[in-house]
């Protein structure tokens, strides 16, 4: 894991990185002085030039704190490239199995079936052909807190998306609303074009190339984004202008019940 850190560490922002620089030499020659003051215009004026670096979607974190830290954020992010490359592996077959095949998956789940119930038939039956005991075959159990939590962390998760939908459903930003709109259209037109197994398969690669791409050449996207960005903005204003503002909206006011 230290090599892997190492890695992460070059490709941090050249900007990031001259600041930390530069703070660590103030810091230095802070210590031995008293001048406490000193030390708080150095560190403010460092977080302002901090703040002024460009970030995609405006993250102020590093993209292994983004996509969670742990062990799944080290899988997307190739920290660990035999777990990673098996996943995609694993991904790979199935697409393979059930897209190029046609294979189906009821078809598959009764094979897996009769083939493991084969070989523990063949292997409690074993002591008559060794001549000995025959292997005790281990109790399996789905431990209750497991599926418990399961449930709980998909009831958080589906209670917040129906909060997501609901406040932009309720018009109070059209942005939000718009882009909502955008991506479910451009979800349609994919869907005419791919099933869902091959979508989510696509989905499942691109989530496990993208990140490890961009904490590659952050410096260089975000540039390009902040240039993309600047541009959307001028396009949206001047759409604002000219279509937004003109439709006629009703009060929002909360009308109070007597």
């Amino acid at each position: 894991m230290a090599d892997h850190e190492g890695e992460h560490e070059k490709h941090e922002s050249a900007a990031e990185s001259l600041i930390d620089k530069i703070t660590e030499k103030f810091h230095g020659s802070d210590s031995s002085s008293s001048d406490s003051d000193d030390n708080k215009d150095i560190k403010s004026a460092a977080a302002a030039v901090k703040s002024k670096i460009y970030r995609l979607f405006g993250r102020e974190k590093p993209v292994h704190k983004v996509l969670g830290g742990g062990k799944p954020a080290d899988i997307f992010l190739w920290r660990d490239k035999k777990i990673t490359a098996g996943v995609l592996g694993v991904a790979t077959a199935i697409w393979v199995l059930f897209e190029l095949l046609e294979y189906h998956l009821l078809t598959l789940v009764c094979h897996i079936l009769i083939l493991a119930l084969a070989l523990i038939f063949l292997w409690s039956n074993a002591s008559t052909f060794i001549n000995k005991s025959p292997p005790k075959i281990p109790e399996i159990i789905v431990p209750e807190d497991i599926v418990l939590g399961i449930a709980a962390a998909f009831r958080i998760e589906f209670n917040r998306a129906l909060a997501i939908l609901r406040d932009i459903a309720s018009g109070r930003e059209l942005k939000k609303f718009l882009a909502v709109i955008a991506g479910l259209w451009v979800l349609s037109i994919l869907g005419n074009y791919f099933n869902f197994l091959t979508l989510f398969y696509t989905c499942f690669v691109l989530l496990h190339t993208v990140p490890v791409l961009y904490e590659k050449y952050e410096d260089q996207v975000d540039a390009f984004a902040e240039k993309a960005e600047a541009e959307l903005k001028k396009q949206y204003a001047v759409f604002n202008t000219k279509v937004l503002s003109k439709i006629p909206r009703g009060p929002l006011k909360d009308k109070k019940l007597l």
